[in-house]
C-alpha cells in the first residue's frame, strides 16, 4: 500500500511540475497550446519538431524550463516504474490485497484527474505559481489573459493554413477577417520567419502557422473553412453573426445609460 500511495504522490508532483513549467512557459510568449505541449513533451522525454525545438533553444528562459524539465521528468518515470513494481510484485498478496491496490491506484488516479479538470484549481494554482515565479525567478510575469480580455468567448489561438484551406493564396485585405470579428497578430512563415501585425496586402500561404484573436466559435468555423462554396458562404454567414453581436452589444450598453 506504501507503494502505491508512493505512486500517487509522484504523479502529483508530475502534474504539478508540467502545470508550473507551462506557465512559466506562457509568461516567456508561447502561447498556451504551444507551452503546455512542450513542457509535457519535454516531461516525458516525447520530443517535438525541429521548427518547434529552435523556438525554445533560441530562447534562454525558455531553454532553462525545459532543461529542468528533461531532467525531473527522468527521474520522475523512474521512479513511477519503480513503485508500480514494488507494488505489484508481492509472492504473498492474497487477491483481497490485489483489489485494495487496484482500487486504490484507480482511485487516486481518477481524483487526480478531476482535479485537473477543474477551473476552480487550475485558478487557484495559476495564481500561486505566479507569486513562485515572482518572488523567485526573474521571469517578467505579465497577465496576458488580462491584457487582451481573454475570458468568456475570446481567446488567442495558433492554426496552420493547409493547402485547401480557404485562406491559403489570399492576401489579407480580400479576406477580410475582421469584419467576422477575427484580427491577425502575426504570421510565422515556414522558413522560421515572422510578420508581427501584418498588413492588408500579406499573403497567407500554406505552411503559415496564424496567430489569431477572436471568439472561440469564430475562431473554431475559421479553422473548418475550405477553399469552395462552403466556404464563401461560411465567410458571409461569419460576418453576419459579428455584426448581429455587434448590435446587441450596442443595445446593452444603451440599456445601462
Amino acid at each position: 500500500m506504501a507503494s502505491i500511495l508512493s505512486l500517487i504522490i509522484i504523479v502529483t508532483l508530475s502534474i504539478l511540475i508540467t502545470r508550473f513549467a507551462t506557465i512559466a512557459l506562457v509568461h516567456t510568449g508561447l502561447s498556451q497550446q504551444a507551452a503546455q505541449f512542450q513542457a509535457r513533451s519535454a516531461f516525458t522525454g516525447v520530443g517535438y519538431t525541429t521548427r518547434e525545438s529552435e523556438r525554445i533553444v533560441g530562447h534562454p528562459v525558455r531553454r532553462r524550463i525545459i532543461m529542468l524539465l528533461m531532467l525531473m521528468g527522468n527521474v520522475g518515470i523512474i521512479s513511477v516504474l519503480a513503485s508500480l513494481v514494488l507494488a505489484f510484485v508481492d509472492d504473498q498478496a492474497g487477491t483481497s490485497d490485489w483489489v485494495i491496490k487496484i482500487s486504490t491506484l484507480l482511485g487516486g488516479v481518477t481524483i487526480l484527474w478531476l482535479l485537473s479538470k477543474s477551473k476552480w484549481v487550475d485558478r487557484a494554482l495559476s495564481k500561486w505559481i505566479n507569486h513562485l515565479l515572482i518572488k523567485y525567478t526573474d521571469i517578467k510575469v505579465r497577465d496576458y489573459a488580462g491584457i487582451l480580455h481573454l475570458s468568456g468567448d475570446y481567446e488567442i489561438t495558433e492554426m496552420l493554413v493547409e493547402k485547401d484551406h480557404w485562406m491559403t493564396n489570399e492576401n489579407l485585405e480580400k479576406l477580410n477577417l475582421r469584419q467576422e470579428g477575427l484580427n491577425l497578430i502575426g504570421v510565422e512563415r515556414d522558413d522560421g520567419s515572422y510578420i508581427g501585425l501584418p498588413s492588408g496586402d500579406t499573403l497567407i500561404m500554406e505552411g503559415d502557422t496564424l496567430i489569431l484573436y477572436g471568439k472561440e466559435s469564430a475562431l473554431k468555423r475559421l479553422n473548418e473553412r475550405r477553399r469552395n462554396f462552403e466556404g464563401h458562404l461560411s465567410h458571409q454567414e461569419a460576418i453576419e453573426a459579428h455584426r448581429k453581436d455587434l448590435e446587441e452589444e450596442k443595445q446593452a450598453n444603451q440599456q445601462v445609460l
